[in-house]
């Protein structure tokens, strides 16, 4: 089952790849046929949502889906501490 910031997330995917999408199935956004721009798209989303800055230096070691749920749960912590 899903965590509520991945289904956010999955919710937030889908509306920019204009398709179902499921996270759990994929190793990371290309897969889905996701571009850079779709990325940018889906990463400002993600901030917007969650009220939170995600920064770019991280983001450049993220290596996939499950990582990039991980690193944003984290910022969202660490925010509401």
């Amino acid at each position: 089952m899903a965590s509520p910031v991945e289904a956010a997330i999955t919710e937030i995917a889908s509306k920019i790849l204009r398709k179902e999408v499921d996270l759990t199935t994929v190793n990371n956004f290309k897969e889905l046929g996701a571009d850079s721009l779709d990325i940018i798209q889906i990463i400002v989303r993600v901030e917007d949502r969650f009220d939170i800055e995600l920064l770019e230096e991280d983001l450049q070691n993220i290596k996939g889906v499950k990582d990039f749920v991980a690193y944003v749960e984290r910022r969202i912590a660490e925010k509401n501490n």
